[in-house]
């Protein structure tokens, strides 16, 4: 009679949940003052990666302990950058909508805005256009810019 055994990997499978009952059996097999232990256990509740120490006394979870949070870090008030704040002189073109007085790069797209809204000039199909009227169309060179290319053509006229 031939006897069928049973592949090596299913052997290799079953010895990894004894080894598991022999670390059990030896937290219960120390005295009663040893028994109280901490594991760290993926708590399945939590987002991946968040792990949660737990207290096993006797095999049981007993209690359960959050991760220490780190201090949060003081904010710093942030210094403005000395080159965003540097007056730069408009070109003519550009002098017309904003004035010829030097003023920072902030304040050049303050006061563009501030143009394209008092004049409603925005496109009322599609709001990232911008429509020129008769000051801004020999800015633009168009009869009309998006909102991104805005900023390039301004700078083009700044020293």
């Amino acid at each position: 009679m031939a006897t069928a055994k049973k592949p090596a990997a299913k052997k290799a499978a079953a010895k990894k949940p004894a080894a598991k009952k022999a670390a059990v059996k030896k937290v219960a097999a120390q005295p009663a003052a040893k028994k109280v232990a901490v594991k760290k256990v993926a708590d399945k509740t939590a987002p991946a990666k968040k792990v949660v120490a737990k207290k096993v006394v006797a095999n049981k979870v007993v209690a359960e302990k959050a991760p220490a949070k780190k201090a949060a870090a003081k904010k710093v008030a942030r210094k403005p950058n000395a080159a965003f704040m540097k007056p730069v002189t408009p070109s003519a073109l550009l002098a017309a909508v904003i004035g010829a007085t030097p003023v920072p790069r902030t304040e050049v797209t303050k006061k563009i805005w501030v143009y394209i809204k008092k004049h409603d000039l925005q496109d009322a199909k599609n709001r990232r256009n911008i429509n020129a009227d008769d000051k801004l169309k020999p800015l633009f060179g168009k009869n009309q810019v998006s909102m991104f290319e805005l900023t390039k053509i301004i700078s083009g006229h700044l020293k």
